[in-house]
C-alpha cells in the first residue's frame, strides 16, 4: 500500500430545497452546486454529483500516484469518465460503476496499470461506495 501524507479540511455539505425551485447545495468549504430536478435540464442531478465525486477522486488520486510512483514528469493528463447501471427492482440504487481510466503521458501498458490501480486503492470515494457505509439520519 502506498504511504500519503493527507492534509484534513472540513468535509460536509447542506441541501436546501424550498416548496418550489431547486435545491442548492453549499459544501463546508463555502462550494455552490445548484442541482437540477428535470431530466432534460442541464446541469448536475444527484446521481451527476456521486458520479463525478468518483471522477474527481480518481483523477487527483492518479496524479498522486504517479507522484508517488516518481514519474509525475510524464504525465500529461488523467481522464476519468464514470458512469453506472440502475437497479431494475428493489430500492433505487447504482448496483454498478463503469469506471474508464485514461493515462495520458510516456508511460508503457504496465505503469498506466499501475497509476490505475493505486489511484482505486487510495480514493476516498471509491473506497466508501465499495464498503457500504453506515448513514447515521438524525431527525431534527
Amino acid at each position: 500500500m502506498v504511504e500519503l501524507k493527507i492534509k484534513t479540511r472540513p468535509i460536509g455539505a447542506m441541501a436546501i430545497l424550498g416548496r418550489t425551485g431547486h435545491p442548492q447545495v453549499t459544501s463546508e468549504t463555502n462550494g455552490h452546486v445548484d442541482v437540477v430536478t428535470g431530466a432534460s435540464e442541464p446541469g448536475f442531478n444527484p446521481l451527476d454529483l456521486m458520479f463525478s465525486s468518483l471522477a474527481a477522486c480518481l483523477v487527483l488520486s492518479g496524479r498522486i500516484a504517479a507522484s508517488k510512483l516518481g514519474i509525475l514528469e510524464r504525465l500529461s493528463e488523467v481522464r476519468v469518465h464514470v458512469t453506472g447501471e440502475k437497479a431494475h427492482e428493489g430500492p433505487s440504487r447504482i448496483t454498478k460503476f463503469i469506471v474508464d481510466f485514461r493515462v495520458e503521458g510516456e508511460f508503457d501498458d504496465e505503469e498506466k496499470k499501475q497509476i490505475a490501480h493505486i489511484a482505486e486503492e487510495i480514493c476516498t470515494v471509491s473506497n466508501t461506495l465499495k464498503s457500504s457505509p453506515d448513514i447515521l439520519l438524525t431527525i431534527c
